[in-house]
């Protein structure tokens, strides 16, 4: 709510949506900071707005910066509101008639009237005056008829009052009131602060009764925005409190960017705009900082060149950007971001990967969430309507991609709603997740040398297992020299980076499973199109709905030429059997075309507070069942979760080489054919150089040795150097292999 210039100052207005109603005061031209605690005339208008509007959950004073009073601070003064209202108009205690029979009309009504104003704009002196009359008429009522009705009317009042929860929490501090000292409501009323640019709020006091936990600093965008974690008692929930650098301006930048967004907010962006967002921020950044040089000249408020350009940043984030959400991606310690209906009535709440489920200080505005929905529509040129309430699509700026779920009515009754999945700033890697535990080094070893063996495969789990992530570490498994088509409905893997890394890969977005009748190509278009784009590696960014049919036709088509990998739902081999073929069409006997199915699951402390993310089980998928591969033993795992040790260790029928799916991979490899020994020496060897990843980034503390861009390098020496052992040896054999490559590896390393 932005008042008009010429709004007379306390002009208010009140908004209503989704079962809440907003008041806004306007105090644009107040010669004061506004508030509640201090200024008791503040106060008395307040209680006549709630008294003319008793559904008020919420009051904004709107200035350069907003004053939010939230809904458990108003329903204090809404209750005084309606003992205000109905002493003055139901019982009319200020009429002379009605007062006549208390004795000297005058004096009672010149007492009353100071009772009733009082009781606006200070209840808890009004009560205390009123204690104290009480106690003075008592001694008087014995001799006096008329002193005992009007000992009767104030015993009334306070009796009405006594309900009220404020008396009933501060009763007991009302004695440390005065007329002139107002201090105890500094303790009860508490704006949140928050930019005039936007009505999202932050609640800027830590709470009293939590423990410090964590505190660390995010360099977002050469800005400092300060995260704070806290632990509350009997709160199973850590919460997570941001201070963002737009949130601590001084009033004269503040007002810069008032006067700035209100020029630019006339802008209405077209669809085009956003085909190239980082383009589109470039050049909204330039005019932004043209626009506030020049209203900082006019209103002679001088900017120095990094205040003008935070100033900018600011303003291209609320403006074209999405405001506070983007600094919590910022992140990277932050999974997921959640938004719930009704969207101004909750709290953000955030998943930490190191303290898990958060409730943070930040609740958003019905205004930014309607703009955000309609930045994504233009962005992602999908619809979001009654019609369609679900929009998928991914928001990329600067380093940071998220995968973003909107949804609203009349799937969300109750208004938008929003999830971001943050994606990790560089992919995972099998390093990475040797280092977090979700693979042991074997597992990565077998991994490594499934890829390289060209398998079909589904990277199976349930939400937030660590899919989309698994398969992104293994598309880095690849050989840079191999083209990559990779099909996705919104943008998750991490095409950019292999880029970097100089792989050659083509991208393809295809339909969302939710919509129908838009631009977009199918899904199953698009995978039967790859297979006419020439010899590629196909990777399914998620196997949904009716493209399972066209997936296993690549995988039939594509098999012991090239990886074809996707990810699915399903917490178990069969779990992803009984989704392809009952849920998503796919015959029996096609599903074979599955090598392997690889099941990522969230495995629970005994706490019951913590999840850590397990790959639990690779599986093999044979060929001789006809109906049920459950029934018929199809199903072969070669590595099993153990909870014991929190680690998975390789089965029987691995360790006895009983693994057709490894003896076909060695059948096409010279000297491997019949050569278990030489195969499972591969393996441990593929494994070894991972974990000595892990070791050496530790013992030199380097971190960035567990990235992909160290990890290609490291792939591609591994082959070369095994291309050349074999060419001495006949065979890549491990003694040989590792110490050639371990000195590339130190050497690399140093200069890294």
């Amino acid at each position: 709510m932005i008042f008009k210039d010429k709004a007379p100052l306390y002009s208010t207005e009140v908004e209503r949506r989704q079962g809440e109603e907003i008041l806004y005061i306007n105090f644009m031209n107040a010669p004061f900071i506004p508030s509640l605690a201090d200024d008791p005339t503040i106060m008395g208008r307040v209680v006549d707005a709630l008294a003319e509007n008793p559904e008020i959950s919420r009051i904004v004073f709107v200035q350069q910066r907003n004053y939010n009073y939230p809904f458990n601070q108003i329903t204090l003064l809404s209750e005084i509101a309606r003992i205000y209202n109905y002493l003055t108009k139901q019982e009319g205690l200020l009429s002379p008639d009605k007062l006549r029979v208390y004795g000297n009309v005058p004096e009672i009504y010149e007492e009353m009237s100071s009772f009733v104003g009082l009781l606006r704009q200070d209840p808890l002196y009004c009560y205390d005056k009123l204690r104290r009359k009480i106690t003075s008429l008592r001694q008087e009522s014995q001799t006096n008829n008329q002193v005992m009705g009007y000992l009767r009317l104030l015993e009334r009042i306070i009796s009405l009052l006594d309900e009220t929860a404020i008396i009933k929490n501060y009763r007991d501090k009302i004695e440390l009131t005065g007329r002139q000292g107002r201090e105890i409501y500094n303790s009860i009323f508490r704006a949140d602060i928050l930019p005039n640019f936007t009505f999202t709020r932050l609640v800027a006091q830590l709470p009293d009764d939590a423990e410090l936990v964590d505190q660390y600093e995010l360099d977002f965008q050469s800005e400092n925005a300060t995260v704070t974690v806290m632990k509350r008692k009997n709160d199973s929930k850590f919460f997570y409190h941001l201070m963002p650098p737009e949130y601590s301006l001084s009033e004269d930048h503040h007002y810069l960017l008032n006067l700035a967004r209100n020029v630019l907010i006339e802008h209405r962006p077209k669809a085009e705009e956003f085909t190239d967002p980082e383009k589109t921020r470039h050049v909204f950044f330039n005019v932004a900082k043209d626009l506030l040089n020049e209203l900082s000249q006019n209103k002679k408020i001088g900017l120095t060149y990094n205040e003008l350009n935070k100033l900018a940043r600011i303003l291209v984030r609320y403006t074209i950007g999405y405001g506070i959400i983007e600094v919590l991606l910022a992140d990277s310690k932050l999974q997921d971001v959640s938004l719930n209906a009704p969207i101004a009535q909750n709290p953000v709440f955030v998943r930490h990967q190191d303290y898990d489920e958060c409730v943070t200080n930040i609740i958003p505005s019905y205004e930014d969430a309607d703009s955000w929905a309609g930045k994504l529509r233009l962005q992602s040129g999908r619809p979001l309507d009654e019609a369609n309430p679900i929009l998928d699509t991914d928001l990329v700026f600067g380093n940071v991609r998220a995968r973003v779920a909107a949804v609203k009515e009349p799937l969300s009754p109750q208004g938008l709603a929003y999830a971001f999945r943050r994606h990790r700033d560089d992919p995972w890697t099998l390093p990475l997740f040797i280092k977090n535990k979700m693979i042991n080094s074997f597992t990565a070893g077998l991994l490594s040398f499934l890829v390289d063996g060209n398998r079909t495969l589904l990277v199976a789990g349930t939400r937030s297992s660590g899919k989309t992530s698994l398969l992104g570490a293994l598309m880095l498994e690849v050989m840079s020299k191999v083209r990559i088509i990779v099909i996705e409905d919104t943008l998750e893997l991490p095409v950019d980076s292999l880029r970097k890394n100089n792989y050659d890969i083509l991208r393809m977005k295809v339909r969302s499973a939710l919509l129908e009748g838009t631009t977009e190509v199918e899904a199953s278009e698009g995978i039967r199109t790859s297979l006419r784009l020439g010899d590629s590696a196909l990777i399914i960014g998620e196997v949904r709905s009716s493209e399972a049919k066209a997936l296993y036709e690549a995988m039939r088509v594509g098999a012991l030429a090239n990886m074809v990998a996707g990810t699915i739902h399903g917490d178990s081999p069969y779990g992803v059997f009984d989704r392809v073929v009952n849920d998503l069409g796919v015959p029996e006997t096609s599903f074979k075309a599955t090598d392997l199915i690889i099941v990522a699951n969230p495995v629970r402390t005994p706490d019951g507070l913590h999840n850590k993310k397990r790959v639990v089980s690779i599986t093999e998928v044979r060929k001789h069942w006809k109906e049920d591969p459950m029934e018929e033993k199809g199903f072969v795992d070669l590595l099993n979760y153990n909870v014991e040790k929190d680690s998975l260790e390789p089965t029987a029928e691995l360790m006895n080489g009983d693994s057709e799916i490894i003896k076909s991979i060695a059948g096409s490899v010279k000297g491997w054919a019949g050569n278990w020994d030489a195969v499972f020496d591969n393996i441990i060897l593929r494994g070894k150089i991972k974990q000595e990843i892990v070791d050496l980034a530790e013992k030199l503390n380097k971190p960035a040795l567990l990235e992909a861009k160290f990890n290609v390098l490291s792939n591609n020496a591994f082959h070369r150097i095994s291309d050349e052992i074999s060419g001495e040896f006949g065979l890549p054999i491990s003694e040989q292999v590792f110490p050639r490559w371990q000195q590339w590896a130190y050497d690399t390393a140093k200069s890294f």
